[in-house]
């Protein structure tokens, strides 16, 4: 199990190379919603992701609405300025859907109206728009990982043994 990404209609291809890189790191699958403001296999999402791209889950649907007809679970949450519960009030369940909408538009208000008790935020100063959409992706996606205790994750081999 693992939790999922979904970009829907991301905009910039370095966000979704360095949102591709934090899935890889934590084992989560990465779904992107078309369009897509770019060609994923264009270089910049590729060097963003650099040689992890082999190491990723990657499922991608026509529109939300494909996406919305495709999954069926109630484990979701729309992330949103919008949004009046903060992302920590949440108690996460593996094999969430975190959903984040494009860089310049969010997702659409009928969509989060209609999922308005699983929009969540991170909450920010006032007069700031928002946070650069890889940033929320992984403070977001870690906090499911603490929650659920680094369930996905191995130690890491890296660390120093002192």
């Amino acid at each position: 199990m693992s939790i999922n990404i979904v970009l829907v209609e991301p905009e910039i291809p370095q966000n979704t190379g360095n949102i591709a890189r934090t899935c890889a790191a934590i084992g989560a699958t990465l779904h992107l919603v078309h369009p897509l403001g770019f060609d994923i296999s264009e270089k910049a999402v590729k060097r963003a992701g650099l040689d992890y791209w082999d190491k990723l889950n990657i499922i991608e649907y026509e529109s939300l609405e494909d996406f919305r007809n495709k999954i069926k679970s109630d484990n979701i949450f729309l992330l949103s300025t919008k949004a009046k519960k903060v992302y920590t009030d949440i108690k996460y369940k593996d094999d969430c859907y975190l959903i984040f909408g494009p860089e310049t538009r969010g997702l659409p208000e009928s969509y989060i109206l209609e999922n308005f008790e699983k929009a969540i935020r991170i909450p920010m100063k006032k007069n700031i728009r928002s946070l650069n959409l890889s940033n929320s992706v992984a403070i977001v996606a870690y906090e499911v990982e603490r929650q659920l205790n680094y369930l996905n994750l191995e130690e890491s081999s890296n660390y120093f043994d002192i």
